[in-house]
This record gives structure tokens, sequence and C-alpha cells, in this order.
């Protein structure tokens, strides 16, 4: 199968609830392979400690076999798009929403057509876009990172490397927290965090069709909306 599903929903053995079958899914499916899931994973265990409503559930796909280095952006967007369609992904379009988050930083200088894609996305899924990457949202939970890192530094996080990379707000990230983010799986524990992040996050540019030149990011903001989100049952 192209992506297994990770997900708590209804597996949480302190529970005394009723088992039902949850009002809406988030479905994330992600560029990267590594720095993403350990995020998104740790973010699914304390759904319940963030407040989101017990019948939202949010579960990844995790890429696996053969694609799991589909990364180019349009290409990670076609093949989301193919997994809805796979029962067994269990995928319903009449209620379930799809967020595919992606890095921005391809778009700055080599790629064009960003708002093509954006627009094709955003007519029936989610665009969650960092950029330059998802090392930046991670900063952005702890606390006075802003200050410290990113306010009246933009233009380096934004500055290809000797290698030809956007990679300062990994190595920022790194000092940050002496965590290699793409190896070390508790990176992903900056999730608890993420209060800190979703109001640090209002301070850099959230508009996602405006992100040329901009250090910016709207995964905090995605994830505020599911935490407020009361199903309408």
């Amino acid at each position: 199968m192209p992506v297994h599903t990770y997900t708590n929903w209804n597996s949480r053995p302190s529970d005394r609830e009723e088992q039902v079958e949850p009002f809406r899914k988030y479905f994330f499916i992600c560029e990267g392979a590594n720095t993403e899931t350990f995020y998104f994973e740790k973010l699914i265990d304390i759904r319940k400690e963030l407040g989101i409503h017990p019948l939202i559930d949010i579960r990844l796909w995790e890429k696996t076999g053969n694609d799991k280095n589909v990364s180019f952006a349009k290409n990670l967007v076609e093949f989301a798009v193919r997994q809805k369609e796979i029962p067994e992904n269990e995928f319903d379009s009449n209620r379930d929403k799809l967020v595919i988050v992606f890095d921005g930083d391809i778009f700055e200088e080599k790629v064009q057509g960003y708002e093509e894609l954006i627009r094709a996305i955003e007519e029936s899924d989610i665009a969650a876009v960092s950029n330059p990457g998802f090392e930046l949202f991670l900063l952005l939970h702890i606390g006075g990172s802003y200050e410290k890192y990113i306010e009246g530094n933009e233009e380096n996080f934004l500055k290809l490397d000797e290698k030809n990379r956007y990679g300062y707000a990994y190595k920022v990230l790194l000092e940050a927290t002496g965590m290699n983010a793409k190896k070390n799986s508790d990176i992903g524990n900056l999730a608890e965090h993420v209060m800190v992040a979703i109001r640090q996050e209002k301070r850099i540019n959230q508009d996602i069709h405006q992100i040329k030149g901009k250090v910016s990011s709207n995964v905090g903001m995605i994830i505020e909306s599911i935490m407020n989100e009361e199903p309408d049952i």
C-alpha cells in the first residue's frame, strides 16, 4: 500500500466513552519523510490534551515503499489526491479534509507555478506551507524564538548556503534544540508547545499566496482551526 495511516483514534485505553466514528478526519501528508512524521505523530498522540473535539480525528498518511521519497510539491499533490480514492484509506470526500504539507523554498528561485499549485490544492484540500521549510515552523515552538532568531534576520532564512540549499532554519533549530531534526525523533516533542508556535506564527507572514521573499508559515493556523472546530451535529 502506498501509505500507512498513523492514528490513535479509539485506541486510548483510559477512555471510557462509547466507541464512535469521527465526524471529520484531517489527513496530513508531508513532503518530508522524517521531520514532519516525528512532529505529526506526536501531535496525534496528544490530540486529547490539546482539547481537540472528540469527534475530530487527525491522521497521518506516511508514504511507504517506492513512494517514500515522493517530495516535489506537484508530485506530492498528485500522489496525495490518488490516496483519497483508495477505499482502505478511509477518506470520506464529503466530510474529511486533506492537508498537504510542503516547503516553499523551492519556489523562491528554481520553480515556477506556485500560485497555480496553491489554487489547485485549495479547490478541495488544504495547503500547509512553510518558507523556507518545516524547521522554521518547529523553531516557532520555542518561547522567544521569534525575537531571538527571526526578527530582523529574515533574509538569512531565505539565502542559499554554500551547498545551494536553504539550510539556515535547520542550523538555527539545531543550535536551539541540540537535535538533528532530520534524524532525532525527539524533535517531535516540540508539538507539546504548539500553542507557543501558534502565537508566534501570527508574527510572521501566514498568507501562503504571498510567500516569495517572506519568512512564512500557515501550519500553526491550520492546527489552531482544527483545535477550534466544533462539529455541527
